[in-house]
């Protein structure tokens, strides 16, 4: 199998959760280490995400530029969103994030790729998925507020993305991921070696 991230559980010896906000929470954990002290460990519980790398037929990747005020920037992303509904099958919220966030549907659908952003701080597991063939969606368009009101909408050729990404002008994870992901698909074995959009997925599991 070769390189394989697995799943272990250590002791919890006492927990609790001294933050409950809008989506996510803060729990606090008592953990049992292999040496026998136990150590506690603050992290964000968080219900997970769901992304989509939309590759139009010229190549290009559709972006969206948002503010995110945790780190002050104006960033291009592609589009994302959470899994607001407990054991929602995740290519659902895709295909509902790219309708409501660039008014856009695909017709074909695939894995890119399974990440956890920030495994030391925060369980958030995000599945990025690749959409082809796309086509404006004809439904109402949804009513956008707060930071989503000022977004920005690009298709940006995808070699382009990879040179910004490599040379530091572009920081989001799941566009850092996504576009260098595909770039190596496309390098190596091919889309038709990703997985099915229907792929298990462990981190979240989910219903049809």
């Amino acid at each position: 199998m070769g390189f394989q991230d697995t799943p272990e559980e250590w002791q919890v010896t006492a927990t609790k959760t001294p933050f409950t906000g809008n989506k996510t929470s803060v729990r606090t954990d008592d953990v049992v280490m292999p040496d026998g002290t136990v150590v506690r460990r603050d992290y964000q519980v968080h219900p997970g995400s769901v992304a989509v790398l939309a590759l139009d037929e010229e190549n290009r990747v559709l972006v969206l530029r948002q503010y995110r005020h945790p780190v002050r920037h104006k960033l291009w992303e592609i589009p994302a969103g959470l899994l607001d509904i407990p054991g929602e099958n995740p290519l659902h919220a895709a295909q509902r994030e790219l309708y409501e966030e660039a008014y856009a549907k695909a017709e074909d659908w695939r894995v890119l790729t399974d990440v956890y952003t920030t495994p030391g701080g925060c369980d958030e597991a995000v599945r990025i998925f690749l959409a082809r063939q796309l086509s404006e969606a004809d439904c109402e368009r949804y009513l956008v507020s707060e930071e989503e009101s000022d977004m920005e909408l690009a298709r940006v050729p995808l070699q382009e993305l990879v040179r910004g990404v490599l040379a530091g002008d572009l920081h989001n994870s799941c566009l850092v991921v996504g576009v260098l992901s595909l770039a190596a698909v496309l390098a190596g074995d091919g889309i038709d070696s990703l997985r099915p959009a229907e792929a298990p997925w462990p981190a979240r599991p989910f219903g049809v």
